[in-house]
């Protein structure tokens, strides 16, 4: 068990392409964490081919924090490329790495950090919250599945969107589409385990339209696939066993009126859609995206009016 009365030190880095509608918002949220066990050193954005402002705004952010620096990489080159040249001079005891299109609540770094205090954990995730309203069709299926994302990691981590892990990751594959996944399966067979930090709270936002849910479905599901056969080592969420109990849990969910019977097969079929074009794009197409587009209308938090 580490000494609880030394601090760790954490190196925060978060990826950004085309990021000038979040950016700004994430950092300010990570500058204003309330923290015990743990001290932030260095908070790095790696810009990768930015057309936006992006650059200029962690800049001017960078300009009066000496914690935040800005690293411009100037063709995009995929998430992997991004991470690994941030990962190559992180100096943290602790690596977080922060989605750009996501705010964490102030205790968010601290809550993600302290299960560290074990010895036998090597990788943390927080608990992804959605700002969508649930009057959408969109809104709704973003939170029923981030919603049952939480009860299967509850018992079955899965992480992402925000996650931390011990400095023993050197670099992660170049070619994967699922950098959380991939950083999973290198901790775990360093002999560690993983562990969900349900009280790590960190806003995100659903796609808005049909096209951005299946564009990034079926990324994810390849990438999925890809990492199976690379590296033999499967999410929580993609074995059978626990995707039985997803649906277990959908029809325990119980709506309470005819429209959301009506919204929750459509996300179900949806989800199962995306799959199924994520199977064809690796099978068939033997296409490995790892260089994705972006899902544009993910972006944005504070223009929705259920974010706090």
């Amino acid at each position: 068990m580490k000494d609880p009365h030394s601090m760790f030190s954490c190196s925060i880095g978060i990826m950004a392409y085309n990021e000038e509608a979040n950016i700004r918002f994430v950092l300010e949220a990570l500058l204003n964490q309330r923290l015990s066990t743990c001290k932030i050193a260095e908070i790095v954005v790696v810009a990768s081919g930015c057309t936006d402002r992006t650059g200029d705004i962690v800049r001017s952010i960078a300009a009066s924090n000496n914690l935040v620096e800005l690293i411009v990489q100037d063709k995009r080159d995929g998430k992997a490329s991004a991470i690994n040249i941030f990962l190559s001079r992180a100096g943290g005891d602790i690596i977080v790495l922060e989605s750009a299109d996501t705010i964490p609540d102030e205790d968010a770094i601290e809550n993600l950090v302290k299960p560290f205090l074990n010895n036998d954990i090597g990788m943390t995730g927080a608990r992804p919250i959605p700002v969508d309203s649930g009057s959408t069709f969109m809104g709704f299926t973003a939170q029923l599945f981030w919603r049952l994302h939480h009860e299967i990691a509850l018992s079955h981590p899965k992480l992402g969107e925000l996650i931390a892990f011990r400095n023993i990751v050197r670099e992660i594959p170049r070619n994967t589409a699922v950098d959380e996944a991939s950083i999973e399966a290198l901790i775990t067979n360093a002999g560690y385990r993983i562990c969900y930090a349900k009280d790590a709270v960190v806003h995100n936002k659903g796609p808005e339209t049909v096209r951005d849910f299946l564009r990034q479905r079926r990324r994810i599901t390849a990438g999925h696939k890809h990492l199976k056969a690379t590296r033999n080592y499967s999410v929580s969420t993609s074995k059978i066993g626990n995707l039985l109990g997803l649906f277990k849990l959908i029809l325990s969910e119980k709506p309470r009126d005819i429209k959301n019977i009506i919204w929750t097969c459509g996300a179900v079929s949806l989800e199962l859609f995306g799959r199924s074009l994520g199977n064809y794009d690796y099978y068939v197409r033997k296409n490995n995206p790892f260089a994705w587009d972006v899902a544009e209308t993910t972006k944005n938090l504070k223009n929705d009016s259920t974010h706090s």
